[in-house]
């Protein structure tokens, strides 16, 4: 095992940056600082064999340069190294002190304010890189695996001009996979975390095998209508992820575009096993948000099926006289957390009954957002069970269905066991962030095709 680490992209050479802009600033002008780094070790195999490999060490730095009404940001590769990253820093303030002469004013431009300060290095316990391969791709020999691995030091940090300064810094790996029968039916899973723990890897592939084994048999076909189903922990997190879009944004509140509008107003519940916060401590995001304010360790959105408070953003707050809750400015939850119940995993088949077991959702969407309507896809291992037994894998369903049912008058159990399920993008650089999810048990969902 080993711990991450990099040794070029500090704490103190990102506040040395932010302490030299501090001396160049001039008249009513103030700055924010970002940086997203990582020091990462890929791997992507199919057929159970490395097609691609490498380590990559990367950041890039966002200044944005602000006056009471104006506000203008460049970006840029950062490397660690003052000498290479100050000059092109330097050069981004002086083109963006000339570009905010030209913009109009925004009367809701908030200026950094506060003097916090933090920093949060999680260590975590990695593969060693030369074990990787013969980890991960041993125990899938004889099986079509294809998937991807990644590991390291994720970095995050926050300087502005009136003296906040946050590093943010933690150790994880994920691992993205899929297996797959002849005739190109897939069982997908995402292992990940910051303790890389080879009895829970050998109990996901024992699992995932016997889902596989399932997906050989011919499919079920399911006609349209309402069917008793079980919501595994990947399908919740999506579900989960779709109340940032719309949902539980203050911002979206005011301008009455948010899913769960009907909730504030009284007009529609929801189940009291339901209850959802942002949880910042489980170490997966930094507490500090995009304007470096600090937001409480939990936020509690909704407690047993109950509104507590909604996302609320600087901005939002300057914008309708409230109070700002360390929201990011989008406004979506960032480390969100589904609280659990009591459901035993091993009784989900035999409380399910008859119905469909769904492992995970995809290409999901607001079907009707005032109305608090989500649609999307089955998707991957996805059965049809009787008498409490999986009888059968189904062809892909689509479902549309309310708020107010799926997590309100239908639900009947959230499991007792959470799983965690990281983002695992790595599109311009691996994302932060995850939710902690149970199973959920749903008397009736409503499949439209």
């Amino acid at each position: 095992m080993s711990s991450a680490t990099n040794s070029e992209l500090t704490a103190e050479g990102f506040g040395a940056i932010a302490a030299k802009l501090r001396t160049i600033l001039k008249g009513d002008e103030a700055f924010t600082l970002k940086l997203v780094a990582e020091t990462s070790q890929f791997l992507r195999f199919n057929r159970a064999k490395v097609r691609q490999t490498g380590r990559v060490t990367d950041g890039q730095w966002t200044l944005t340069v602000l006056t009471p009404h104006r506000s203008a940001y460049r970006s840029q590769g950062y490397t660690g190294d003052f000498a290479t990253d100050w000059p092109p820093i330097r050069t981004a303030l002086l083109e963006l002190r000339e570009e905010l002469a030209s913009l109009p004013d925004d009367p809701y431009t908030v200026l950094p304010t506060g003097t916090a300060k933090s920093n949060e290095v999680y260590a975590g316990e990695l593969l060693d890189p030369q074990d990787v391969a013969a980890t991960l791709l041993t125990p899938l020999t004889g099986l079509d695996a294809v998937g991807i691995y990644a590991s390291g030091q994720q970095i995050r940090a926050y300087a502005d001009s009136v003296g906040q300064s946050h590093w943010f810094a933690t150790d994880t790996f994920s691992l993205d996979y899929s297996l797959f029968t002849p005739d190109g039916q897939a069982v997908h899973d995402t292992f990940a975390g910051n303790q890389w723990q080879p009895e829970t890897y050998a109990q996901r592939l024992a699992r995932a095998r016997q889902q596989l084994e399932r997906l050989a048999q011919p499919p079920k076909k399911i006609v349209r209508g309402q069917y008793r189903t079980y919501l595994a922990p990947a399908a919740m997190a999506e579900l989960a992820w779709m109340l940032s879009w719309g949902a539980v944004s203050e911002g979206a509140m005011r301008r009455g575009g948010s899913a769960l509008q009907r909730l504030r107003q009284g007009e529609a519940t929801l189940s009291p096993l339901f209850s959802l916060k942002d949880n910042f401590a489980l170490g997966l995001v930094p507490r500090f948000n995009d304007r470096g304010v600090m937001a409480p360790l939990e936020i509690p959105v909704i407690t047993q099926g109950k509104l507590t408070q909604t996302m609320i953003s600087d901005r939002t707050a300057k914008e309708y006289g409230l109070v700002a809750n360390g929201a990011d400015s989008w406004e979506g939850l960032r480390s969100p957390e589904v609280a659990p119940g009591t459901l035993a995993t091993a009784e989900i088949l035999t409380a399910l009954d008859h119905g469909l077991y769904l492992s995970n959702l995809h290409y999901l969407n607001w079907s009707d957002r005032p109305a608090g309507r989500i649609t999307g896809m089955t998707r991957y291992a996805c059965f049809w069970v009787e008498h409490g037994e999986i009888v059968a894998p189904i062809e892909d369903l689509r479902f549309d269905e309310s708020l107010y049912r799926l997590f309100g008058s239908q639900l009947l159990a959230m499991t007792a066991e959470q799983e965690l399920i990281l983002d695992v993008s790595s599109y311009d650089y691996r994302e932060l962030g995850g939710s902690l999810t149970p199973g959920a048990l749903v008397e009736a969902l409503t499949y439209t095709l």
